[in-house]
């Protein structure tokens, strides 16, 4: 009997991304096809590209070029792929090229180029589908792209305005990722905030319950899973405050990403920030006092274009006085097609870069002294590996990959929860041992 037809999966990008490669490989499992781990083993090679900014664009451009010396033939999906002839111009012997969220036209050009090779309704994939993810933890994508134009970003033109999608189906997904053993559910969009809104929160249904398409009941409905629930993407909008009580009684995790990006009034214009009217530093404070344990994440941009000196000074101050829990930060880059390309008074490349430096150097002093009040502390740790030196884990405040971890003594079970007391800290991670 010839062995199934095999299809390799390079992907790249986001989290919102990561899950639209957990459907391609889904649904090439579901009709037969076997997924191959390495280059040479594939009869056909699907790279899912990442185009926000340049750095990206080139680190995409390169694994299409790596994929194809290695293997040859080559489909390219995700968000480069909606930007015009960028894929074809520099590699275009690649067989097709779809944008973000294409899983029919992607599958369309593998039914072409590797016919499907049996049956489409045998159901070889289990219920959970095929996840990129380790067991105990899934990214839960709730609506597609995004009703807001930041002058800095391209992802409408790339992904369309939001869609949200319903959640009883949402719900349906977030029960059976907990039936087959995840411990965590992290909850992505583009804008988690504007759940709903397209639909003008429309009543959906669960189980025949009505539940109205909305972040906060969404929320509610997570929480009752028995699983961690974090919530990514978040926007500093009014309603956000009604998710902070249930952290405080434990229904989801007391964690909120918050991507402000700046905090100087006129740059917040420039960028079409929504929600800029508001105080964040007041809201971050009420949050806070309704749920002391709530742990804040956020992304910044220094060298917006006009950014001055003083401007920059202003965005240190507010770090300093909000001290947020976790901290990203990055130089303003010229994505093409971005609207604020065109603005005036761009700042240059050295002083964007030095902003970034001195920024986090005052957001690892904060850091540093946050998780210096820990020790001592008990916490829960969800267990990420095990090896001869002992484990390592995440508490509730920290997601994978882009926060900080806990290193535990002891040898505790991977993808299980340990019990674990804090005895040392520095600027990003943990140290305790197992109670």
């Amino acid at each position: 009997m010839s062995r199934n037809k095999s299809i390799g999966m390079v992907s790249l990008g986001c989290p919102k991304a990561l899950v639209d490669s957990e459907h391609i490989l889904s649904r090439l499992r579901a009709e037969g096809y076997a997924i191959s781990p390495d280059y040479q083993g594939a009869d056909m090679i699907v790279v899912n590209t990442c185009g926000f900014i340049d750095s990206a664009v080139e680190e995409s451009l390169d694994a299409i070029g790596e994929a194809l010396n290695e293997n040859g033939r080559v489909i390219v999906t995700g968000c480069l792929g909606a930007r015009g002839d960028i894929v074809k111009n520099a590699h275009p012997e690649v067989i097709a090229v779809t944008g973000p969220h294409a899983l029919e036209e992607v599958m369309q050009a593998i039914h072409e180029h590797l016919p499907r090779p049996h049956d489409p309704y045998l159901d070889l994939v289990p219920p959970q589908g095929i996840r990129l993810t380790p067991r105990h933890y899934a990214y839960l994508k709730i609506s597609e792209g995004c009703n807001h134009r930041c002058t800095f970003c391209i992802i409408p033109s790339l992904r369309g305005d939001l869609v949200s999608r319903p959640i009883g189906e949402v719900m349906k997904e977030a029960e059976t990722l907990v039936e087959s053993g995840v411990k965590e559910l992290l909850v992505i969009s583009q804008d988690t905030s504007a759940y709903g809104v397209d639909v003008k929160y429309r009543t959906g249904f669960r189980n025949g319950r009505p539940v109205r398409t909305r972040m906060t009941e969404l929320a509610r409905e997570l929480g009752g899973l028995g699983a961690w629930v974090r919530l990514h993407y978040v926007y500093p909008y009014p309603h956000v405050d009604e998710v902070i009580p249930l952290m405080a009684e434990g229904m989801i995790l007391p964690y909120l990403d918050v991507p402000f990006q700046h905090s100087n009034p006129r740059i917040l214009k420039l960028m079409k920030r929504p929600g800029n009217s508001e105080n964040n530093l007041d809201r971050t404070r009420k949050w806070r006092e309704i749920c002391p344990d709530l742990a804040i994440r956020s992304t910044f941009i220094t060298g917006f274009p006009g950014e001055t000196e003083a401007e920059f000074e202003e965005l240190l101050g507010f770090l300093n006085e909000a001290e947020l829990d976790r901290v990203g930060c990055f130089p303003y880059s010229p994505v093409e097609g971005a609207e604020a390309n065109s603005l005036p008074d761009p700042v240059p490349k050295e002083i964007k870069l030095e902003r970034v430096e001195r920024l986090m150097e005052i957001q690892a002093e904060i850091s540093e002294r946050k998780l210096a009040k820990k020790i001592g502390r008990t916490m829960q740790v969800l267990v990420e590996e095990v090896d001869e030196d002992g484990a390592v884990g995440r508490s509730i405040h920290d997601a994978p990959e882009i926060d900080g971890q806990v290193y535990i003594m002891g040898e505790p079970k991977v993808g299980e929860f340990a019990k674990v007391k804090i005895v040392d800290s520095d600027e990003h991670d943990l140290w305790g041992e197992i109670e």
